[in-house]
């Protein structure tokens, strides 16, 4: 019974050329990295030891990520992930 009332056992309506849209709250971890799961693997995007412990939200439109301070809205990392690396070092811009 609790499975035909979840929202996971009805189809999705999310047409299926429509792009993948997410946003997502987080924290930069110690080494200043956050991690995302993109086309099914971890993903390590750098933003910065200045700003690890800092609560962060990910704004994902398809590869395009924007990485916001969750405090003051500023723009902290805008990249396209690069599906050949797991890890997306901060010196690359988008």
């Amino acid at each position: 019974m609790a499975y035909t009332t979840s929202i996971n056992a009805t189809p999705s309506t999310r047409p299926s050329g429509d792009a993948h849209h997410c946003v997502r709250q987080d924290r930069i971890d110690k080494s200043g990295t956050v991690s995302l799961r993109v086309a099914r693997q971890l993903r390590h995007i750098g933003v910065g030891r200045t700003y690890a412990g800092t609560h962060v939200t990910l704004l994902i439109q398809e590869l395009d990520v924007t990485v916001t301070n969750a405090t003051t809205g500023e723009i902290l990392r805008e990249l396209t992930i690069n599906l050949n690396h797991d890890y997306q070092p901060a010196g690359t811009k988008k």
